[in-house]
This record gives structure tokens, C-alpha cells and sequence, in this order.
């Protein structure tokens, strides 16, 4: 393994066995964005950068970025150690090891006066899961709360899929979903389920914050409980022939109305 401390990548990689990390960093970030944005993030928290020999573009810029964030390691490495840490998951020639994500406990968020944030009802694909929490940070909120069952792993390819919107989330993960949300009902946050079939649409409804986006599967959508747990539910007006949205699509779509006309509770 070469050491690139202070000076250019060293472009002839090494096979180099997967390298002794600090305590700390168990969480394996892939992918230029992912990782520029844990850099920007985490800094010298992070416990090492590993990149591919590069041909001074892209990834040499990555790797100046880590060195003046302070990132501790910035590493060459040969192609193959990346992808057996990355078990199939596109790293394109970059990869980091980060501090374990920090999850919320829900109360925490029930009592924000300015929460906007999304609920996945068993989203068990990483890339939706991932692409629902670019969404999400992208479109002003912050907060996403899931069931801790039946639902996508936080794993390099929910992160590769965020796009580094990960490293900038609240994240919530609780024992159970339509517990969540109607302790969130009680509280005062308008949570409002998003389905096709329901006769009222969301870009006519007032949308007041605090507010809870609710997205279903794909398959079945949300589940009896998650339904009748929500305050309201709405559909997405669309004016196409399909009727069911990719659930990250559905996330964007929501996220972008609640932005639009949703009225913020002010803090007393």
C-alpha cells in the first residue's frame, strides 16, 4: 500500500491487503459523491480514503480534497481490493471508511416545530431507499423515519444511491411504524399517506408544518396500520396513464409541493 500524505497518488497501485483501521470507522462509504461528501462531513473523522490509481483527474481531486479536510489516510490501492470490499457495489475507484451514522430517537423529531421529513413503509430496495434520502435533503427537509422490519439496510448501496445525502439526514429508525406515527399525530404533525386511490390530492391540501411524507412499497403500497395511522391521506396528482410512481419519484414529487405551499409553525 502506498502512503499519499502531502504529495501526488502514486499511479502504480499495490495489491495491498485491506488496511487496519482506526476503532471507530466501521462503515465503508463507495463512490466518488458518496465519498466527497462523508470528506466534506466527517474530515479527520473519517479513518481512511482508498482510491485507484487515477490518471490525474477526478479521483487525484478527491484525494487533495480528503488531504485538506484533514482525512487522516488517503490511500492507493489496486482495483481488486475495491471490489472485495465492495461486493459488487459500483465504487467507481473510490471508497472511505466513516463513523457509524448517527440515528435520532423519534421524540426528537415529533416535537419539532419545523420538521418536514418522509416515512418508508417496508422500502426494501437500497437504491430507492437511497434515492428517497437524496430527495429528501435536496428538497429542503432533513428527517427520514423508518420501521426497523422489512425495510432497506443503511449499506454501501443505499449510500452509493444517496449520492452523499446521507452524510446531511436526520435519521429515525423506530421499533414500530405506525406506532410512530400516530404518537406523531398526537403530537400535532399532520402525516399525510400518499396513495393513488385516495380522492383527495396533495397539491390541494394546506400542508402545515410540522409534516410527515408517508411512501408505501411499490408492491402494496402502505400497510393497514401505516394507513390508518396517517392524519390524511392524498394522491399525487399526475396527469399520465400510470398510476403508481417509483417510490423515490413519488418522494421528490411531494417533497417539492410540501416545499411549495406548506405554512412553518414558528418556534415558541
Amino acid at each position: 500500500m502506498t502512503r499519499t500524505r502531502g504529495r501526488e497518488l502514486d499511479r502504480r497501485p499495490e495489491r495491498a491487503p485491506a488496511p487496519e483501521l482506526p476503532a471507530g470507522t466501521p462503515r465503508l462509504v463507495l463512490g466518488i459523491q458518496a465519498v466527497r461528501a462523508a470528506i466534506r462531513a466527517r474530515g479527520a473523522q473519517l479513518g481512511a480514503v482508498l482510491l485507484e490509481s487515477s490518471d490525474g483527474g477526478r479521483l487525484d481531486a478527491v484525494a487533495r480534497f480528503a488531504r485538506d479536510q484533514g482525512v487522516p489516510r488517503v490511500d492507493v490501492v489496486g482495483r481488486s481490493l475495491l471490489d472485495r470490499l465492495s461486493a459488487g457495489v459500483q465504487h467507481q475507484g473510490v471508497a472511505a471508511f466513516a463513523p457509524a451514522l448517527e440515528l435520532v430517537p423519534f421524540d426528537a423529531l415529533r416535537t419539532d416545530p419545523r420538521l418536514l421529513g418522509v416515512a418508508l413503509d417496508r422500502i426494501q430496495d437500497p437504491h430507492n431507499f437511497g434515492a428517497v434520502i437524496r430527495s429528501l435533503v435536496g428538497l429542503g427537509g432533513s428527517a427520514l423515519v423508518w420501521g426497523e422490519h422489512a425495510s432497506a439496510p443503511l449499506s454501501p448501496a443505499t449510500q452509493r444511491a444517496a449520492a452523499g445525502a446521507l452524510e446531511f439526514a436526520t435519521l429515525c429508525r423506530v421499533p414500530s411504524l405506525p406506532r410512530a406515527l400516530g404518537e406523531a399525530v398526537e403530537a400535532g404533525v399532520t402525516v399525510v399517506g400518499l396513495d393513488a386511490s385516495a380522492p383527495q390530492a396533495l397539491s390541494a391540501m394546506p400542508l402545515p408544518r410540522p409534516l410527515l411524507l408517508v411512501i408505501g412499497s411499490e408492491h402494496s403500497g402502505m400497510t393497514p396500520a401505516v394507513r390508518r395511522a396517517c392524519s390524511v391521506l392524498a394522491h399525487i396528482a399526475a396527469p399520465g396513464p400510470v398510476e403508481s410512481l417509483n417510490a423515490s419519484v413519488a418522494a421528490a414529487l411531494a417533497l417539492y409541493e410540501a416545499t411549495r405551499v406548506s405554512e412553518v409553525i414558528p418556534a415558541e
